[in-house]
């Protein structure tokens, strides 16, 4: 068998070869999470609260509070 017929192994620049790919898969992973969670979990939480807080009424639930006894100083 000739020795032509292998292909070498690199021996320079493998470290930085190696980094160089892995760095590009991890951004492209991260900014994949990111987006994920950004469009499944804080834009949803985002609009459940703006739905709350639209039709709140504060005095109304404080006064359900106080009439089931909730708070000791306002009755």
């Amino acid at each position: 068998m000739p020795s032509s017929a292998l292909a070498k192994p690199q021996m320079r620049g493998l470290l930085a070869k190696c980094l160089q790919f892995h760095s590009v898969g991890a951004t492209i992973v991260s900014l994949g999470v990111a987006a994920f969670y950004k469009f499944a979990v804080a834009e949803p939480r985002k609009k459940a609260y703006a739905d709350f807080y639209r039709n709140y009424d504060s005095m109304k639930d404080f006064e359900e509070m106080r009439k089931a006894g909730t708070f000791q100083s306002a009755e």
